[in-house]
C-alpha cells in the first residue's frame, strides 16, 4: 500500500523510493525552518529506524493547526504549553492503556512486527518469506552486554547485494560476508580454524619515502637497495605467518611478489578490503586492527593475541561475484542477507526496507512492548486528549484539542494512500475507540486499527499489524520538540551576501 517518489539528483542519478528519511536528506532543502524537519526525520531513523515518514507528517501537521492558532489571538506560549502536556499524557497513555507485552502476545510477535514494518514497502508483497529472514538475522546476532541484558546490534548485519535471479532468490548466510575475492587462485577457497590478521598496512613493495635522498656511487648497491624494499615486505608476511595467520585482510594492495608467500603457505589474503568491514570483523571475531608492525624497541613485530578468529573463512559464489564469509566467530555471532533483484534501485530500496525491518525487530526485542498498528494508536490518543482538554479550565484546552485533531492525520493519510474513503474509515474507527475508553467492559475495541486492503476497522492486535511501543512514544515526543522549537521563533532575521561590486 502506498506509492514512491522518484528523486533524480543533479548528475543524473535516480532513486526510487518512499523512506522519508532517504527522500528528506537528497532534497537539498534550503528553507531553515524547514531543516529542521529534516533533522526531525534522521533523528526518528537514528533512533528508532522507522517511522521516519510519520513523524514529520505529525510535526508538519501540527505546525499548521498552531499557526491557524495564532492567527486566532492565541498566544504561541500558551500553543507551546499546551501541546507539551499533550506530548506527556500521550506518552503515559500508550505506555499504560495500549503497549502489550510480547510474552502476552505469543511468538509470532517479532514476525508480525516485521511485516508491519515492510507492508508499504517494495518487498511487502511476500511479507512472509522476508520477515522470517529479518527475525532470524536478528536472532543470530544476540549478545549479552556487561549489565546482562540483552542487545541486538544491527550493524553485525551486513547487507549484500548481487544482481540477477529474483528477490525470492534473496537468503540469510550466517556469518560476515564481504563483498571480497581471494587476491590469487592459487589461494584455497576454504579455511577452517581460522586465525585472521587485520590490517591497514600496504604489502606492496617498500618504496622510499617522499624527500628521503641516497647518493650511490656503486651500481652494485642499487641492487641490493632494491633487493631489500622487496625483503622488507616479505619480513613483515613472514612475521604474519609465524604469528599463526592463516587469512590475512587488508585496506590496502598486496604485491604480486608478495602473494606467492600467501599461496605457498596455504593461507587466504585479500586486498583493499573497506575499512568499515575490517572494524566490524575484528568487533566479531575479537581481533584487532594493526594499523603498523612498529613495536615499542624500533624493530617491527607483530603479536598473535592480535589475531581474530573464527570457525571458518570460505568463498562463495554468488551470481557473477565471489564472496568472503567469516563465519562463526568467537566473540560475537554476526548474520550476512544476500539481497537478489533486477536492478539497482529495486536492490537499493529492499536494503532500506529491510534496514527498517530489522530495526523494529531490534527495538521490539530491546523493550518488550508492542501497541496495535493501522492508526489505532493515534485515533485512541485523539479520543483521550479530547475528553483531557474539555477537563482543562485555561487556554491550553484548545492547544490540546488541536493536538488530538492534528493525530488523526495519519489514520487519514493512510486511508488516502490505500485509495479508501478516509472521512467514512477515521468516523467508525473514533467510534470505536470512544466506547472502548468509556465502556470498561468493550476495553479490548482498544486494539481496534484500519485494515487497508478491504477497508474496513478490524482488531489489529489478533490481526497481527503490531508495531514497538517505543517507536510510537518515540516519534510523539520528536514531532512534538520539533513543532515547538519552531513555534518559538517569531522572526527570521537572514543576512544577505554583499555584492563584490557594491563592496569596491
Amino acid at each position: 500500500v502506498g506509492l514512491d517518489k522518484m528523486l533524480v539528483d543533479d548528475i543524473g542519478d535516480v532513486t526510487i523510493t518512499n523512506d522519508g528519511a532517504t527522500i528528506l536528506k537528497m532534497l537539498e532543502v534550503e528553507h531553515p525552518a524547514a531543516k529542521i524537519l529534516v533533522e526531525l526525520a534522521e533523528l526518528q531513523d537514528q533512533e528508532v529506524g522507522d517511522g521516519t515518514t510519520s513523524v514529520v507528517i505529525i510535526a508538519a501537521e501540527l505546525l499548521r493547526r498552531a499557526n491557524d492558532l495564532v492567527r486566532n489571538k492565541i498566544h504561541p506560549t500558551s500553543i507551546i504549553s499546551g501541546y507539551r502536556l499533550a506530548m506527556r499524557e500521550s506518552c503515559k497513555f500508550v505506555e499504560q492503556h495500549l503497549a502489550r507485552s510480547i510474552e502476552s502476545l505469543g511468538k509470532d510477535t517479532l514476525l508480525n512486527a516485521a511485516k508491519t514494518s515492510m507492508s508499504s514497502k517494495n518487498i511487502g508483497s511476500d511479507p512472509d518469506f522476508f520477515a522470517a529472514m529479518v527475525v532470524d538475522a536478528v536472532l543470530a546476532i544476540k549478545t549479552i552486554d556487561d549489565t546482562g541484558s540483552y542487545k541486538y546490534p544491527i550493524k553485525s548485519v551486513n547487507i549484500l547485494k548481487a544482481h540477477g535471479k529474483s528477490a525470492h532468490e534473496s537468503r540469510l548466510i550466517k556469518g560476515y560476508g564481504i563483498n571480497i575475492t581471494r587476491a590469487a587462485q592459487g589461494m584455497p577457497k576454504y579455511v577452517a580454524n581460522a586465525k585472521i590478521a587485520l590490517l591497514d598496512v600496504n604489502l606492496q613493495k617498500e618504496k622510499m619515502k617522499m624527500g628521503v635522498q641516497i647518493l650511490v656511487k656503486d651500481p652494485l648497491e642499487l641492487e641490493r637497495i632494491r633487493a631489500k624494499e622487496l625483503d622488507i615486505t616479505r619480513d613483515r608476511i613472514k612475521l604474519l605467518l609465524d604469528a599463526g595467520a592463516n587469512v590475512i585482510l587488508t585496506t590496502k594492495g598486496i604485491d604480486d611478489m608478495a602473494l606467492k608467500y600467501f599461496v605457498e603457505a596455504g593461507a587466504i589474503a585479500c586486498r583493499r578490503v573497506p575499512k568499515e568491514d575490517l572494524k566490524r570483523i575484528a568487533r566479531c571475531s575479537g581481533g584487532k586492527l594493526i594499523s603498523s608492525f612498529a613495536d615499542m624497541e624500533g624493530n617491527e613485530s607483530f603479536d598473535s593475541a592480535c589475531l581474530g578468529a573464527a570457525g571458518f573463512v570460505g568463498e562463495e559464489r554468488v551470481g557473477d561475484d565471489d564472496i568472503l564469509v567469516v563465519g562463526d566467530t568467537k566473540e560475537s555471532k554476526s548474520a550476512t542477507l544476500l539481497l537478489r533483484g533486477a536492478n539497482d534501485m529495486m536492490l537499493d530500496e529492499m536494503d532500506r526496507a529491510l534496514h527498517d525491518s530489522l530495526c523494529i525487530v531490534q527495538r521490539t526485542l530491546e523493550s518488550n512492548t508492542v501497541v496495535a498498528g493501522g492508526g489505532a494508536v493515534e485515533a485512541a490518543l485523539s479520543i483521550y486528549l479530547e475528553m483531557l482538554a474539555t477537563t482543562l479550565g485555561s487556554r491550553e484546552q484548545l492547544a490540546i484539542a488541536e493536538f488530538a485533531e492534528a493525530l488523526l492525520v495519519i489514520p487519514k493519510v493512510l486511508a488516502v494512500n490505500a485509495a479508501k474513503d478516509a472521512t467514512d474509515l477515521v468516523a467508525k474507527l473514533r467510534a470505536y475507540h470512544h466506547t472502548a475508553q468509556t465502556n470498561p467492559a468493550k476495553k479490548h475495541l482498544s486494539g481496534f486499527g484500519l485494515d487497508l486492503v478491504n477497508g474496513v476497522v478490524r482488531n489489529n492486535i489478533e490481526e497481527g499489524v503490531l508495531e514497538p511501543a517505543m517507536s510510537k512514544i518515540k516519534s510523539i515526543q520528536f514531532a512534538t520538540e520539533a513543532a515547538i522549537t519552531i513555534l518559538r521563533i517569531d522572526d527570521l532575521i537572514k543576512l544577505e551576501k554583499e555584492d563584490e561590486e557594491e563592496a569596491a
